[in-house]
């Protein structure tokens, strides 16, 4: 990752001054990478393609150890993931040689199974850690360009990690999000305010969901004062958080009036955690008390923790349906969409979070990785339906779309070469 890393070295042990030196350099980053992404994005294939050039999979399509965008084109096919999954199941199978990638694969990361109803896994290395944490460290300073002093205050966000499992060879096979939050660049994080959440690392990476979301509800509960940003991944995670406080906030209040934590806690970790946080505060359980025991829950967010500004998860595609619920149970505090990434590669951030959930669009970061785009035409003007594109021919393959080439009002499928 060329130029990026050494912006962010800077946001240890933040203060006023620095914070404000920390977003403006992430916004001139920002800038710079954007401006000539066309340069950016040669760049970043030529790396790719030059680090790459003795993998089996390029020497099979004969590359030769070319590096520039138009032999790259020409040579090496568009493929998806099932023309992959033959070498994927080697690498899984612990065959050790470099067939996609020159560097070590580290893991695999599994899909949601969202896109085809079966989960895949894509193989990463190392170094995609450091370009995941990037584009993390980017959020928060656009964020604060609308509204200020979220350095001030704490992010209540749910976050949950997943089981994972080991393929044949040995690899561990597990989501983008548990590989990060097992990772040291969220467990070791520097201190940073943005990054100052109320839940402790150790009700985040607990496999038990019950006892991770109890434990971290019951910190943001506790803190909520200080809460000035509240989210989960998606929306509908977020719900369930709301829907668990509303089944359990009898109990959550009875920990903080005696300043102890439930018994159907039993995580050793989790309970050490969480008592350097609680005290027992009866004046705080009376307020959550009465709160929750009135009829309506409308505007519970903002009345349990009234400084909140915002509430930061996914309400694009299928999460949409979840909008009026959390209207309901924010009065309508904004919604926002940060980033836009995937199993496969992290993408892009949002220059605009304060747009409605409808006009949500990202921005691409161009050192992520190497992308283009290949465009589809709709169907149906009527339902909007895409057809899905078949094997590429030779003809199909010159219409690929460099990033700085799209063109407004055309959909494209994007196309991805990453490091990996």
């Amino acid at each position: 990752m060329p130029e990026a890393s050494k912006i962010l070295s800077d946001s240890a042990d933040c203060i006023d001054g620095i914070v404000v030196e920390n977003n403006n350099k992430v916004l001139k980053f920002i800038e710079d990478v954007t401006a000539d992404a066309d340069e950016v994005q040669r760049r970043v294939l030529s790396e790719i393609l030059s680090r790459s050039a003795n993998v089996e999979y390029l020497q099979r399509y004969g590359l030769n150890g070319c590096t520039d965008r138009e032999t790259f084109k020409k040579v090496i096919p568009v493929v998806t993931y099932e023309d992959l999954k033959p070498d994927i199941e080697r690498i899984a199978n612990g065959d050790t040689s470099p067939i996609l990638c020159s560097q070590p694969i580290s893991e695999f990361l599994t899909s949601s199974g969202t896109s085809a109803g079966e989960r895949k896994l894509m193989p990463t290395i190392e170094e995609e850690l450091g370009r995941r944490s990037l584009l993390y460290s980017l959020l928060m300073p656009v964020m604060s360009q609308f509204l200020p002093g979220l350095d001030k205050g704490k992010g209540m966000y749910f976050l949950f990690v997943k089981s994972e499992a080991k393929t044949p060879g040995g690899l561990v096979a597990r989501p983008v999000l548990t590989s990060y939050y097992k990772s040291s660049h969220f467990k070791n994080r520097p201190n940073d305010p943005y990054t100052n959440y109320t839940s402790p690392k150790e009700t985040i990476l607990c496999l038990d969901s019950y006892q991770s979301m109890y434990s971290q509800l019951l910190c943001g509960l506790f803190q909520n004062e200080d809460v000035v940003r509240v989210g989960a991944v998606f929306a509908s995670g977020f719900i369930r958080a709301i829907q668990f406080l509303e089944k359990h906030w009898s109990l959550l209040c009875k920990d903080i009036r005696t300043g102890t934590i439930d018994s159907k806690i039993t995580d050793p970790s989790v309970r050490e955690a969480v008592m350097k946080i609680l005290k027992p505060n009866p004046k705080l359980a009376d307020f959550v008390e009465a709160e929750c025991s009135k009829g309506s829950w409308k505007g519970i967010i903002t009345r349990l923790w009234p400084e909140t500004k915002y509430i930061d998860v996914i309400v694009t595609g299928t999460m949409s349906q979840y909008i009026p619920a959390l209207d309901y149970y924010s009065n309508a505090l904004p919604l926002v969409c940060t980033m836009y990434a995937s199993s496969e590669c992290y993408f892009g951030i949002n220059l605009n979070p304060l747009c409605n959930p409808s006009e949500v669009s990202y921005t691409l970061i161009p050192n992520m990785a190497y992308f283009e785009f290949l465009p589809v035409t709709r169907k149906d003007e009527l339902t909007g339906s895409i057809s899905e594109p078949t094997a590429l021919n030779d003809k199909e393959k010159q219409q690929l779309v460099d990033l700085v080439d799209v063109k407004l009002g055309q959909d494209y499928e994007l196309v991805v070469t990453t490091y990996a």
